[in-house]
């Protein structure tokens, strides 16, 4: 019946995907990379939530909150916030540019050299950090959730392995035949298959933690008697998310990942217009200011219920990576264990294939058509990008269990991870939005200087420990390298200063209600945060 179940939902998300987009283009770059800049509000909506929900957030997000409790919110809530940003600044700088990537605004800033190096840094930083944690964590959660150590017959290792191979052999068909038509059409079915579902895992964790006679709004209750900390919104010093962090790195993390990281906001270039835009983003700040709902309760559910259960603690055995397949196996129902196993993987592969697709969509028009044949046929390029597709899954796949495997606290680490580049393109990009003469030197020296303090800073030496957390490094190094390029602008300047151009490409009308609708969600953030700090 599990199987069954699983088979079925997954099978109905391909054909419904296949009928939707077939006879769509995906013969040029633009059908193929951008969907032919048709993407309504929807659908950049579902798929910038699902590029962004997969088992990082489902496994790793409620194995954080296990730990440290709702403090952990802030990597969902926060987000509501950068997203509003990005639909009433960055988006309508990004579409008059008429852009498919981010280093091809950084080379109509700087210059073709830091597009060229920015390219490398975010193809580099998927395949090695961002695609292997999604398959290892996605792996790991599946494989409690359904024990298949115990149905295959394998060590924790050979079924990490199996099951990688298997999701990244079935993303990279989504990402290097349907282009990115697919990836979203498929990421909105799957994305409503995970509300559902996760919305299902917390009911039944509330269901299962409140007892016969108790209620689910009760269980609230009994977590805070057990733990006051687990339900406060501020983290306390010693979490990985201490309040402070807030305004430092976390804050310039999420920042960065919404704002500018172009695996996710790919889809939004494939507006069909500015109010598409606009109306997609903000429907995906609303949802992100829901998502501890499904992220972060089960976690807290599961910490409390670990002191009375028995199983569920010798399942988890003190891991936080197991946590959330450990408590989905203990909660759900068998019936339906198949369907959300099916939905499980489908927030895996949304993010796993729209990833494989901003990576070939940054080799193919940054490195291939740029630099290796400019003169290469529109189908020349899409094979380009196939070809990159399947080199960096390949990679990924190489690397999933053998960068995060045994690591304690995977979530805070990978986020640490990503600060290596995060933090140093975050600096240029915005130092170039609000500077018009820096040239691209002072940019590339930047880059460069942020990249290796990052690098030797967070991997080689711990030099969060100098200033209380990983998180406060990361805002010293991305003050300073503002500094720095400051510093080096006054004398290495453009010819002219920088004056944008407006391609022509789409509608530029803004959405009129989007300032009200932005503002009213800051305030909500704010509101969330003050009613449980209380």
């Amino acid at each position: 019946m599990t199987i069954a179940t699983f088979l079925l939902f997954t099978a109905l998300v391909a054909v419904l995907t296949w009928l939707v987009t077939r006879g769509k283009s995906t013969n040029d770059e633009t059908d193929y990379f951008l969907a032919g800049r048709s993407l309504t509000g929807v659908f950049i909506a579902g798929s910038l939530l699902l590029t962004n929900l997969s088992t990082e957030q489902l496994v790793g997000l409620n194995g954080g909150a296990f730990k440290d409790g709702l403090s952990v919110m802030a990597w969902e809530v926060v987000a509501g916030c950068s997203l509003v940003f990005l639909a009433l600044f960055f988006l309508p700088r990004y579409l008059k540019s008429g852009i498919a990537t981010i280093p091809q605004f950084l080379e109509e800033r700087y210059g073709a050299g830091v597009r060229s190096l920015t390219t490398a840094i975010f193809i580099i930083a998927y395949m090695l950090i961002l695609l292997p944690f999604v398959l290892y964590s996605g792996a790991s959660g599946l494989s409690n959730m359904l024990d298949l150590q115990t149905k295959l017959g394998m060590g924790e290792a050979g079924t990490i392995w199996t099951v990688v191979v298997v999701i990244a052999a079935i993303g990279s068909a989504y990402a290097i035949f349907g282009g990115l038509r697919a990836v979203a059409v498929s990421d909105t079915f799957n994305g409503l298959g995970l509300l559902v579902g996760g919305v299902m895992i917390t009911y039944f964790s509330l269901k299962y933690a409140a007892g016969e006679t108790g209620t689910l709004l009760g269980v609230f209750d009994k977590v805070r008697e057990a733990d006051p900390d687990a339900l406060q919104s501020l983290g306390a010093k010693g979490e990985d998310v201490h309040w402070p962090t807030l305004f430092t790195g976390v804050l310039l993390l999420n920042f960065f990942y919404w704002t500018t990281n172009q695996q996710i906001i790919q889809r939004t270039f494939a507006a069909k217009n500015l109010a598409e835009g606009q109306k997609g983003v903000l429907l995906a700040s609303f949802f992100k200011i829901l998502a501890p709902i499904i992220l972060v309760i089960p976690g807290i559910v599961a910490a409390y219920m670990v002191t009375k259960d028995g199983d569920l603690a010798a399942q988890i055995d003190g891991d936080d990576a197991k946590v959330y397949g450990a408590l989905v196996r203990t909660v759900l129902p068998a019936p339906l264990t198949g369907f959300f196993a099916a939905v499980v993987v489908g927030s895996i592969l949304s993010t796993f294939n729209s990833v494989l697709n901003s990576s070939a969509t940054l080799f193919s028009l940054g490195v291939y058509q740029k630099t290796l044949r400019p003169n290469a046929s529109h189908a020349d390029v899409v094979r380009s990008g196939k070809i990159c597709s399947a080199v960096v899954a390949v990679f990924a796949v190489i690397f999933a269990p053998s960068v995060f495997m045994n690591v304690s606290g995977i979530f805070g680490f990978f986020q640490k991870l990503n600060g290596v580049y995060f933090i140093p393109l975050l600096a240029v990009i915005m130092f170039g939005m609000f500077n018009k003469t820096a040239n691209g030197q002072s940019a590339l020296i930047t880059l460069i200087a942020g990249l290796v303090v990052m690098f030797f800073g967070t991997i080689v030496f711990d030099f969060g420990a100098a200033f209380g957390s990983g998180y406060h490094f990361m805002g010293v190094v991305f003050v300073s390298l503002i500094i720095l390029q400051a510093a080096l602008g006054t004398v290495m300047k453009r010819s002219e200063p920088y004056v944008q151009k407006d391609a022509g490409l789409v509608d530029l009308t803004p959405w009129k209600p989007a300032p009200f609708v932005g503002a009213g969600l800051i305030a909500a953030v704010i509101g969330i945060y003050i009613w449980f700090s209380r």
